[in-house]
């Protein structure tokens, strides 16, 4: 199951997601473009974008929270701090989202 969402796929959206399908396998993946939430910002007047991923990955078994954001950084590389101002990581193993998934559909 290979599910994905990119809300505004941005250039900036399009290479992250690029990037992470190339070095990740993913389950799930929803990456939104909050640029336009951040009007006015410093890192938002000079192009860099602000952006939320929500990542769902095998790769992230055994890992820290800590582990998992340094891997997606590493994937980013050049891209942090350049074509992205700010970035929101929500990464996942498959089992913690299966967990939160059907806790919210118990809760409906």
């Amino acid at each position: 199951m290979n599910n994905s969402h990119t809300d505004a796929p941005t250039p900036v959206a399009a290479v992250l997601e690029q990037r992470l399908r190339k070095n990740l396998p993913i389950v799930h993946l929803a990456l939104i473009d909050d640029s336009a939430s951040h009007a006015g910002h410093a890192g938002a007047m000079s192009g860099g974008s602000h952006l939320k991923l929500l990542i769902v990955s095998d790769a992230f078994q055994q890992k820290t929270a800590v582990e998992r954001h340094r891997q997606i950084y590493s994937i980013m590389g050049d891209m942090i701090g350049q074509a992205i101002h700010a970035i929101v990581i929500d990464a996942k193993t498959p089992q913690e989202w299966a967990k939160l998934t059907a806790a919210g559909a118990s809760q409906s």
